[in-house]
This record gives C-alpha cells, structure tokens and sequence, in this order.
C-alpha cells in the first residue's frame, strides 16, 4: 500500500496521504514521495491544479518523529544548512514552494505540526467541520522551522500565532475560519463535493493568468508599498502584453457568455466531478 497516493484526473492532480494508523504522519520515505510528486505536478503541463488531502480522520499529524529525530540529533551544527533547500513533505514547504499552479488542501481532520505547515503551504484550505488545527512543536522541545511559524503569522497575525504556538493547545474548524486560517468551513461528508465546486471555478480562469497572480502574491509579501506597485504593474502588464488568451477571453465577457458569469445574463459553470 503506497503511502501517498497520486492519481491524475484530466487537469486536476490529486494527492492523498496514505497512513492512516499514524494519522498521516510523514516519515522519510513519504518526504521522499512527495518531492517526486510535487516535482511531477509542476512539470506535466497537463496538469492546472493540485487537491491534498488525508486518509481516515487526519489530514496530517506532522512529521513522524520516529523517523526523523534521529537524522536530526546525528546532524550536528550543519544540520540547520542541509536542511535548507529541503523543506518538509516533500519541499512544498521549503525548496519546492515556487510552484505557481494553484494547491488546494482539503482538511478532512486533524491538521497538526508539520501538517500544519503543510496546509500552510497550499494556497486555498477548505476544511471539514471535524478538522482541528494546533502546533505542538513546543511540547518536544522544539519549535517549527518549515514555514510553520513564518507562514502562521503571515495568515492570522501575531495575536493567534503567539497563542497557537506558546499554549500548545488546538483551535477548532470554527475558530481556524474566524482567523482566516482556512477560507471554508462544510460539514464533514460535504468536503469532497465542496472542493470539486472549488476546484471547477479555479478551473475556469486562465492558467498563465493564474500563474502570474501566485507569482505576485508571492513576490510582494513583505515589501515597501512602492516596490509591491511596481512589481504587481511589472508582472501584470506583463501578462496582458503576452497572453493570447485575453482576446478570446474578452470577447466571451463582451457577448456574455463566459462561463460562471452572474447577474443579469447568468452562464452556467461546469461543476462535474474533478
């Protein structure tokens, strides 16, 4: 039984933790799997975007100790520098995180630790009602260096962060959503359906346009105001410069009939199985 479980369907890549007897908890061998994987989804051009998700009641319970420890106690004061282009489940976190096709994590239960980091990771978090979120890096006299707290304060800000972080203790689906942690909360049996819905509307828009929006997003965290105006003006006009798409694209938005639209002159939006 693979730990991971990668299975392609048309545009969409769907990935699943596979350990349910350690609530998905990442060993060696499934960093290992998931950097083929991550690597495999940015270069098959077929393929537009990525759901993540667990088996059983866990998203991920984070690394897997047993397995990881003793690489890390053997690594001595190098450790920090050769951990530093590898990342954690399979670089997504670090390393691997310059993918710009969008990532979708459904988290269907527990999200803890480097679980965390890994939804963190993803660009959109849907979660089920059941799902739970904490850092309990602390707790093992460590704390997180894959994202997990850099990430954390980026989403909900420092108030929750230092809380999450310092206590220990997990906030539930509920409170994720009120910390903008995740962008849904659905009723456990409705997470599949509801992330297909998801998944068709990031369908519909443009790739390229797509791509170049991560890419912005990501290269204007953190700088001055007028450097993140001159890079969004840079890349976007960029886009629309180069882009074949966009007079097609127009044209539908001109006679109405683009798909998805709302208002007046609705148009359906294909929402079939992905």
């Amino acid at each position: 039984m693979s730990k991971v479980v990668y299975d392609k369907r048309g545009p969409v890549a769907h990935i699943r933790l596979n350990r349910p007897e350690v609530k998905n908890a990442i060993d060696v061998e499934t960093h290992e799997l998931l950097r083929d994987i991550w690597a495999d989804f940015a270069a098959d051009d077929s393929l537009r975007v990525a759901v993540l998700t667990g088996t059983g009641d866990a998203f991920c319970a984070g690394a897997d100790l047993k397995t990881h420890v003793p690489t890390w106690s053997d690594g001595g004061p190098m450790l920090a520098r050769n951990k530093l282009p590898d990342g954690f489940a399979g670089g997504i976190t670090r390393g691997q995180h310059r993918i710009y096709k969008p990532i979708v994590a459904a988290l269907n239960g527990w999200v803890l630790g480097g679980g965390l980091e890994l939804a963190l990771a993803c660009d959109i978090r849907i979660a089920s009602d059941k799902a739970q979120f904490g850092s309990f890096e602390l707790r093992r006299g460590m704390h997180p260096a894959d994202g997990g707290i850099v990430r954390l304060v980026n989403t909900v800000g420092v108030g929750i962060a230092l809380e999450m972080e310092l206590t220990g203790e997990p906030i539930d689906a509920q409170r994720a959503l009120h910390a903008n942690l995740v962008s849904r909360v659905v009723p456990h049996d409705d997470l599949e359906s509801a992330t297909n819905d998801l998944v068709a509307k990031i369908l519909r828009n443009d790739q390229k346009a797509m791509e170049s929006t991560k890419e912005t997003i990501f290269e204007v965290i953190g700088r001055p105001l007028d450097d993140q105006l001159k890079l969004e003006a840079l890349l976007g006009y960029a886009l629309c410069g180069d882009n074949p798409a966009i007079r097609e694209r127009s044209a539908q938005f001109f006679d109405k009939t683009d798909p998805g639209r709302a208002g007046t002159h609705p148009v359906a939006l294909e929402t079939e199985t992905v």
